[in-house]
């Protein structure tokens, strides 16, 4: 029998984990693989483990992780290794053990929605705290030419001493001599820098380590309220949003200083050749401001992770990470192939998915159905009773939700958007020959002659 082995490393070389490890309890469940509180047998220590599935799981984010732990461990803001283990087992199948110090003060997430659950939100001494914990985390990382590409509430992990640790480097990546970019499309939706999201659609595109800046943003937006943006919307709409929407910003940004909200802009650049690095962002008044607070803040936030423990923790949001290869476009989810109005809501959007809704759609004289911000026009071939005076007065100012989708409602999208912006819009019209351009061309003028006389 072969040796199981990833692209690098032997699996089979490590040794067993019970001679030294003995699970004590359920930590939770991460992207990959289950985490668990663990006991060493020979001196007591208390640990963490992320059992993880060699044959299943992703074998090359498993030696990413691997190796990065390996190297870059050895910073106060990067979670401690202490090594990996590999159990044989016949009946449940191998497992790969990594070991990991253990955060039990939990995720930066769950301490700020506790905040907010008791009808609190956390400081800006505090938050910027927090922040330049993980800026020196990723000056690290960076220093060492890794890129995270997953920063955010979740990963990054509180010790119940005050510390702040990255945590789960599974799509990690090392940047070469020779490779000062990535073309991979990874991380989790809401989170995700725009130049990443690009990279899917655009073989050209690449992004640098700014793109964790980028993430360390929406990550602030998410100690301020709670959530990213974008978080009422399924991860795939998100995706299209991100890209064309303006840079995110607090849901209230009078509440906050005026600091804080140009900290969130800066790392909130679109344009990643003009965002700040993470060294730079460690100069930003924001962040300066806690020099001479730092023990004390150290302090409060130990003080405020026991009372969080004690009020018991709060539910746990689970955002699902993507991983995408060009010419393999793979979301992890599973795909469930219902009826949608927006194609971008399935969890899994591939050729075949389009042509099995866009069939099922016409067979049933639904010839409009969104894809995020585009409509798609299935030409009929047949006089549908879809433009009257009702149908025209039913998509004026109302929301995308509450009709079927619509090419008058992509006119009233268009003319709202030039009212609230004072600026220019465009409406693209596109298709093979026959796909009905002329007619939508004439309806979408129809509409926005009405719109205008309102």
């Amino acid at each position: 029998m072969f040796p199981l082995i990833g692209k690098t490393i032997i699996f089979d070389n490590f040794p067993d984990p019970s001679d030294t490890w003995e699970i004590t309890e359920t930590i939770g469940k991460g992207t990959y693989g289950k985490v668990f509180k663990v006991l060493n047998k020979k001196n007591g220590q208390k640990a963490a483990v992320k059992i993880l599935d060699p044959i299943h799981d992703m074998d090359e984010e498993i030696e990413a992780e691997y190796n990065i732990l390996k190297a870059l461990s050895d910073h106060r803001n990067v979670v401690r290794f202490y090594g990996i283990y590999f159990k044989k087992d016949k009946v449940n199948g191998d497992k790969l053990w990594l070991v990991l110090e253990l955060c039990n003060g939990g995720s930066v997430t769950d301490l700020v929605k506790g905040f907010l659950k008791r009808g609190e939100r956390m400081s800006e001494p505090l938050i910027a705290y927090i922040l330049h914990e993980a800026l020196m985390g990723l000056q690290h990382l960076h220093n060492n030419k890794t890129i995270h590409r997953d920063v955010k509430g979740n990963n990054i992990l509180l010790t119940t001493e005050g510390g702040v640790k990255l945590v789960d480097f599974g799509v990690s990546a090392q940047l070469t001599s020779t490779r000062h970019r990535r073309n991979t499309s990874v991380g989790t939706p809401f989170w995700m820098a725009p130049e990443v999201i690009a990279c899917e659609q655009q073989l050209d595109t690449t992004y640098d380590a700014r793109c964790d800046t980028w993430s360390l943003g929406i990550t602030a937006i998410e100690l301020g309220d709670g959530d990213p943006p974008l978080a009422d919307l399924h991860p795939m709409r998100a995706l299209f949003k991100i890209p064309r929407n303006p840079p995110p910003k607090l849901r209230q940004p009078e509440l906050w200083s005026a600091e804080f909200n140009d900290f969130i802009s800066k790392c909130l650049t679109k344009d990643y050749e003009k965002r700040p690095t993470v060294s730079d962002l460690l100069q930003h008044k924001f962040i300066t401001q806690i020099e001479g607070k730092d023990v004390m803040l150290q302090k409060q936030l130990m003080e405020f992770i026991g009372i969080h423990q004690c009020m018991g923790g709060t539910e746990k949001a689970r955002h699902e990470r993507i991983h995408t290869k060009k010419g393999n476009f793979n979301w992890s989810l599973i795909s469930n192939l219902k009826d949608v109005d927006d194609l971008a809501t399935l969890e899994v959007l591939d050729e075949n998915t389009v042509s099995e809704q866009l069939e099922k759609c016409y067979s049933r004289d639904q010839i409009y159905i969104y894809v995020g911000d585009i409509l798609i026009a299935l030409n009929p071939f047949q006089s549908l009773d879809l433009y009257s005076t009702k149908h025209s007065k039913l998509y004026i100012g109302s929301k995308r939700t509450a009709s079927p989708p619509h090419i008058f409602a992509m006119a009233d999208l268009g003319y709202q958007s030039m009212i609230t912006y004072n600026a220019d819009q465009c409406i693209v019209i596109s298709g093979e020959s026959g796909a009905g351009k002329t007619e939508s061309a004439h309806l979408l003028v129809q509409q926005l002659t009405v719109l205008g006389k309102v």
